[in-house]
């Protein structure tokens, strides 16, 4: 058995304990403590929040994607692939240490997707760029392990009523808001309802197979004009 090896830690701004960069052999894993955020080899359900709102769109022309939360750059690779040459996707992501290990030890896997002339990442709180006035047609958001706040008590606020009813006013008619969950959450389903989305629930495989762990992702679609 090859042994894990520590690449790099950083804080996280606002929040508690410390990220790690592990690798072994071409496996990377981030951790915080003993639990593993993600992992290389699992990226089907990250791809998929991707895929899935960009069968929800449609054929939409010049599509505004905010994705929160570049991690691995799964869920960024997806909507390369999924999305025209004519969508502007932002990547939101809190710790600039993530983004400095896309670049750097995990360059490998994330090819030239940072450079893509349709990307752009701005080192920042989601919630923030939810709020700042800017329109989007379709918001993803994987910036913890669900609706429960793990890495920063503060992503629960993204989770609540006020969180979403900003999302919801944050999207374009008939956009998509897409959240990404390791598990079910019937009381968060019932939060977008009661935010005025209309919601379906997806159960999607981490590691794209047939068999394994299945994780949950929200489709949230807002009201039309």
């Amino acid at each position: 058995m090859i042994p894990w090896n520590r690449l790099a830690t950083s804080t996280i701004p606002g929040g508690d304990g410390e990220l790690r960069l592990m690798q072994r052999g071409a496996e990377f894993s981030i951790m915080l403590g003993r639990i593993e955020l993600m992992n290389s080899r699992l990226s089907g359900s990250e791809e998929a929040l991707a895929t899935i709102t960009r069968e929800r769109l449609g054929e939409r022309k010049r599509s505004r994607i905010l994705i929160g939360g570049l991690g691995m750059g799964f869920t960024l690779r997806a909507a390369l692939a999924c999305f025209p040459d004519d969508a502007e996707i932002t990547v939101a992501e809190l710790v600039p240490a993530v983004v400095a290990w896309a670049r750097g030890p995990m360059a490998s896997i994330f090819g030239t997707s940072l450079d893509d002339p349709r990307v752009s990442i701005e080192i920042a709180d989601v919630g923030k760029v939810i709020r700042s006035g800017r329109r989007f047609d379709a918001i993803l958001l994987d910036v913890d392990n669900g609706p429960e706040g793990l890495t920063r008590q503060s992503n629960d606020r993204l989770y609540e009523i006020e969180g979403l009813v900003a999302a919801l006013k944050a999207l374009a008619p008939k956009g998509v808001l897409a959240v990404w969950s390791q598990g079910a959450d019937p009381k968060f389903a019932q939060r977008l309802l009661k935010s005025g989305f209309a919601v379906d629930e997806v159960r999607v495989r981490a590691n794209k197979g047939r068999s394994g762990a299945r994780h949950t992702i929200w489709l949230a679609s807002s009201p039309g004009n």
